[in-house]
C-alpha cells in the first residue's frame, strides 16, 4: 500500500510517500520512499521544491505566479526522473492531510468528503495561514488523482477531550456558544509522543500522567492523563501560551487596546507584530532560531540572554500549570526541533523540580538522545526526548481508515 502524506504550513508544503504492507502496520516508523518540501520563503517571486529519493536530492524552482501548479509538479517527481519511486500516480492508495483547524466537530482522522472539505474552508477565519493551504492541497489531489481516498488528520482533534472548564474563556457565555474557546494545536504530535512514551516506559498509556513539550518555532505544552488531553497552552489560535520563535505567546490583552488607541495600530499591524515580529526574534533582535540565540549569549549579547531567560521562565511557568491540572507527573517529554536538539533548553527547563523527584542526568542529556530516558536512575519522574513523527502518525491513521 502506498500512502502519500501532505503536511501544509503557512508558507511551505512538506510531503512524503510510505510503502506499507496491506495487512501489517509496522510498530515503528519506516523510512519514506520519497520526501518533498516546497518553501515559498526563500525568494520574493519564487519557491524552491526540494525532493529526496533513491539517494538523490533534487531542487526545482517554482514560479509564484503559478502557485497552483506547485503540488502537481511535486507529484510528478514521484513518477519521473532520478527521484521516480512508483510507475504511475494511480499507484497511490491513500492521501493523508494534516489539517490545523477542525473546530470541535472532528475528534479523529476523517475521510474527506465534500462536507468535510467545506467545513475546513469554513474554519479559514480561525486559521487563515493554514486552512487555505489544506483546501488547496485537497483540491490538487482531486484533480490529479481523482477519487482516491483522502483522509484529514486534525491538529485540534486530540484536544477535544479537554473539559469545558479548561477550554472556556472567562467571557460572557454566549461567546463560548459562538465558538470562542480553547481548541489547542500540535495535537498530532502530542498524541504520537504520548503513545511513544508509553512504549519507551513499557507501561499502559492509560496509567500515565504526562506533560509533552512540543518546542519548535511554534511551541505548546499538553497535560495528558489516561491518554487524553486535559489542558494545553495554545488556545483559540496557535498564538496563545508559550513564548515562541516569532510569536509572543500570552500577553495582557489590554496591551492590544493600548496599541490601537495610542499608536493607531490596525488589526493587520497587530497580527504581524504578535505572530511574526515577537518572541525570541523580537526580544533578541537576532533571530527566531534558538541556535542563533545561544550563539548571541556566547558573545555576551544582553538581549539574546534576556530572550532566552524569558523563554525558559515562561516554559517552566506553564509546566507548573500543567502539573496543577494533572495532580502529579510520571514523565516530562521534550519533542520537536528545539525540544529534541537544544541541550540547554532541556537542562534549564528541568531545573527547580527536584522537590517532585525530577532529576536530569546531564551526561545523558548531552548525548544527542533520541527516544530515550535522560532522567537519573534515582529520579521518580522520567524525562524523555522523543523524535516526533507527525507524518508517520498521519500515515498510520490513513492505513486504519483504508481497513474500515
Amino acid at each position: 500500500m502506498k500512502i502519500l502524506v501532505l503536511n501544509a504550513g503557512s508558507s511551505s508544503q512538506k510531503s512524503c510517500l510510505y510503502s506499507i504492507e496491506e495487512n501489517t502496520l509496522p510498530n515503528h516508523p519506516p523510512n519514506p520512499l520519497w520526501t518533498a518540501n516546497i518553501d515559498w520563503t526563500v525568494a520574493k517571486n519564487e519557491g524552491i521544491l526540494t525532493v529526496k529519493a533513491n539517494g538523490i536530492k533534487q531542487e526545482i524552482t517554482l514560479d509564484i505566479a503559478h502557485k497552483t501548479q506547485a503540488i502537481p509538479k511535486m507529484l510528478n517527481t514521484l513518477i519521473t526522473g532520478k527521484t521516480k519511486v512508483i510507475e504511475q500516480l494511480s499507484d497511490i492508495n491513500v492521501v493523508g492531510h494534516r489539517v490545523v483547524h477542525g473546530g470541535i466537530k472532528y475528534t479523529k482522522a476523517t475521510p474527506i468528503t465534500p462536507e468535510v472539505k467545506a467545513k475546513i474552508a469554513e474554519l479559514i477565519p480561525l486559521a487563515p495561514s493554514h486552512n487555505p493551504a489544506h483546501v488547496e492541497g485537497i483540491e490538487a489531489i482531486e484533480k490529479v488523482l481523482g477519487n482516491v481516498l483522502q483522509v484529514a488528520m486534525f491538529d485540534t482533534a486530540f484536544h477535544q477531550s479537554i473539559p469545558l472548564e479548561n477550554a472556556a474563556y472567562p467571557l460572557p457565555f454566549e461567546w463560548v456558544e459562538k465558538g470562542i474557546r480553547r481548541y489547542g494545536f500540535h495535537g498530532i504530535s502530542h498524541q504520537y509522543c504520548a503513545n511513544r512514551a508509553a512504549e519507551i516506559l513499557n507501561q499502559p498509556l492509560s496509567s500515565l500522567k504526562l506533560i509533552n513539550c512540543h518546542l519548535g518555532n511554534g511551541c505548546s505544552l499538553t497535560a495528558i492523563k489516561d491518554g487524553k488531553s486535559l489542558d494545553t497552552t495554545m488556545g483559540f489560535t496557535p498564538l496563545e501560551g508559550l513564548m515562541m520563535g516569532t510569536r509572543s505567546g500570552s500577553i495582557d490583552p489590554a496591551i492590544l487596546i493600548y496599541l490601537m488607541r495610542e499608536h493607531s495600530l490596525t488589526p493587520d499591524d497587530l497580527n504581524t507584530l504578535l505572530n511574526k515580529e515577537s518572541g525570541l526574534k523580537g526580544v533578541s533582535g537576532i533571530s527566531a532560531d534558538v541556535r542563533a540565540i545561544l550563539q548571541g549569549i556566547k558573545e555576551n549579547n544582553f538581549r539574546a540572554q534576556l530572550a532566552f531567560d524569558m523563554y525558559i521562565h515562561r516554559l517552566r511557568s506553564h509546566i507548573g500549570a500543567m502539573l496543577a491540572t494533572l495532580g502529579g507527573l510520571d514523565a516530562l517529554i521534550f519533542t520537536a526541533g528545539v525540544g529534541e536538539n537544544a541541550v540547554l533548553v532541556r537542562e534549564k527547563a528541568c531545573e527547580g523540580w527536584e522537590f517532585l523527584g525530577l532529576k536530569l542526568d546531564k551526561t545523558k542529556n548531552e548525548s544527542s538522545p533520541v527516544d530515550e530516558d535522560i532522567a537519573r536512575e534515582d529520579s521518580s519522574v522520567r524525562i524523555l526526548v522523543i523524535h516526533t513523527e507527525e507524518d508517520w502518525a498521519i500515515a498510520q491513521q490513513c492505513w486504519q481508515c483504508s481497513q474500515e
